[in-house]
């Protein structure tokens, strides 16, 4: 089965910026497919994880976080409605992090930061190494996204959850409606 790269900190503001599509074809030889600015990338040719961590940390001229999760870990994700309840709204964005790992013990869920006034993130559930949930457009829930490595105990990335679908699409699976 496919495996999915996600880069973390990568071509945002300015820092640490490199050319995913370039990367994409250096790496023809794994089948990869690059997916969007962020660092995302679908690895269609069997490979090791340590063989695949190693030809990304050598490829990329920075040191960084390289989190790896199975494809069909993905294509599972598909099959649940993860954001039941949240209306879709354009103020709005559906988000899913990536840990590094599952963690040991995480925090009761859903909740919503800040914790008092009005919400600009709210986290609704997690699954294993995955965790799910909307934030405002607002310049503020960047920070509050920022918090989930120590929330969760672990480095983190965060995807849109259109990035998600792309990945599912590019796999082979149809995901849910979008909205």
């Amino acid at each position: 089965m496919a495996l999915v790269v996600l880069l973390r900190g990568v071509n945002v503001g300015g820092h640490r910026t490199f050319r995913p599509s370039v990367l994409a074809e250096q790496l023809i030889h794994l089948d990869a497919v690059n997916i969007g600015a962020a660092g995302t990338f679908v690895i269609r040719r069997a490979v090791s994880r340590a063989q695949l961590r190693s030809e990304f940390a050598r490829r990329l001229p920075f040191d960084a976080e390289i989190m790896i999760c199975d494809g069909r870990e993905i294509v599972r994700l598909m099959s649940h409605d993860h954001f039941a309840g949240e209306r879709a709204r354009p103020d709005i964005v559906r988000f899913v992090t990536v840990l590094s790992q599952s963690p040991r013990s995480a925090p009761s869920l859903p909740m919503c930061f800040p914790a008092r006034g009005q919400w600009l993130l709210k986290i609704l559930g997690r699954d294993n190494q995955f965790v799910f949930g909307v934030y405002r457009r607002n310049m503020k829930a960047i920070g509050y996204l920022g918090a989930l490595d120590r929330i969760f105990g672990g480095p983190a990335t965060t995807r849109n959850w259109n990035t998600v679908l792309a990945i599912a699409k590019s796999l082979g699976e149809k995901g849910p409606e979008r909205g």
